[in-house]
């Protein structure tokens, strides 16, 4: 794997020479595998076998990678797959959203889904939580994963960040996770790195202000501010944090962290200020940096006041509703997701029912007897028809 010259003269000089050989020895290990449980939907279920993420209480390292595809366990939403570093967001949160009254929260971009199926599992009962992601492919993504997740209160929407500002709309917790040059993605994902340029660094540190300009006028007075990226240059990450310190009424809050994580602090000369910086081969994860702010002086006073949500383009579920259950083998689950028709036993319940696996939904038929017409949206089905010869091992849990 061959890194930018630029990009290894960059970060050599902000990590230094130690952190940055440390960073280079990652590349020569495998990248750990971690999920995170749906709290809702994993409750009877056995612990997982594997170690915990420390810095978030659903989130486990798994000791192989299986067949994700093949479980339906993963597409009935109890649990999703992702990177240890932004399973973070659960400790800031943890630490900076203590209070058990409900809130209004915008996760404004967020595609694939990662941060907000955490958020909004992290968020007290009754919190209301705007998913949004402007790209419309993107968003539909981002749609069935929220949807899987099985949260009451989420909103999936497709809009720019402007058009939240234009709405007038008000949220007592905005995450900011912003497009960003992906050098904390090089070795998860080997395209970013032939899409890294200086070029590039300049315009994501330009176009994270402008979008920072806008979620900062959807912020509640109190409210909390998380920004992060998944890169490590200091334009993009602690020169943006200063920017916000410098243009708005902001107080950066600290974070409590543990020496064993191996997280790192600011590495901006002449900045000092709590933020958190995850690099590959020091923590166990990708890269990640985050920053939690608060806005103004004042402590949050939850607020209802959610402007003119009728200006935005809301993506609506696609899961119909039905009542009743009928339980499938694992075959048939996989049958299902690929989106053929099933035949039910015949005492099953005619109409619109939910089929389930394990005691979790997996989504609707019709039954009419004969066979069951399958209602799982089509965007959603698994293309392929091989199946793993270890998919015991996929279903530990039976």
């Amino acid at each position: 794997m061959q890194l930018p010259e630029d990009f290894i003269t960059q970060t050599r000089g902000i990590m230094g020479n130690e952190r940055f050989e440390r960073y280079l020895e990652a590349f020569r290990q495998e990248a750990p595998v971690s999920i995170r449980l749906n709290p809702r939907k994993t409750a009877e279920m056995a612990v997982v076998a594997g170690e915990r993420v420390p810095w978030c209480t659903q989130g486990y390292y798994l000791p192989t990678r299986p067949g994700f595809t093949f479980d339906p366990l993963l597409h009935a939403g109890c649990y999703y797959v992702q990177e240890a570093s932004s399973m973070f967001l659960d400790e800031v949160l943890r630490q900076h959203l203590p209070s058990r009254d409900a809130v209004t929260a915008l996760d404004l971009c967020a595609a694939p889904g990662g941060k907000s199926t955490l958020l909004r599992a992290a968020l007290p009962e009754g919190s209301t939580l705007y998913s949004n992601e402007p790209m419309r492919q993107r968003a539909a993504i981002l749609a069935e994963n929220v949807e899987k997740w099985g949260y009451e209160g989420c909103i999936v929407t497709n809009n720019y960040p402007r058009d939240y500002r234009k709405a007038k709309m008000k949220f007592d917790v905005i995450l900011c996770d912003v497009p960003c040059s992906g050098e904390g993605m090089f070795r998860k994902d080997e395209a970013t790195i032939s899409e890294w340029s200086l070029q590039n660094v300049e315009k994501c540190w330009r176009l994270q202000r402008e979008i920072v300009a806008d979620a900062w006028e959807c912020l509640n007075e109190g409210g909390l501010f998380i920004y992060s990226t998944c890169t490590f240059n200091t334009k993009e990450n602690e020169e943006n944090v200063r920017w916000m310190l410098a243009e708005y009424d902001a107080t950066l809050l600290p974070i409590e962290t543990k020496a064993e994580w191996g997280i790192t602090g600011s590495l901006l000369e002449g900045f000092s200020q709590p933020v958190c910086r995850f690099i590959p081969g020091i923590t166990r994860g990708e890269g990640l940096f985050m920053a939690a702010l608060r806005k103004g002086s004042l402590p949050l006073s939850p607020s209802n006041r959610r402007g003119n949500p009728q200006q935005l383009n809301i993506m609506q579920p696609l899961l119909a509703k039905a009542e009743g259950e009928a339980p499938l083998t694992y075959q048939q689950a996989l049958a299902y997701l690929r989106h053929e028709a099933l035949v039910l036993p015949p005492e099953t319940p005619r109409g619109l029912i939910n089929v389930s696996f394990m005691g979790h939904e997996l989504g609707p038929v019709k039954n009419i007897g004969t066979r069951a017409n399958n209602l799982y949206p089509k965007e959603w089905k698994i293309k392929t028809t091989h199946i793993p010869n270890d998919y015991e091992a996929i279903l530990r849990h039976t």
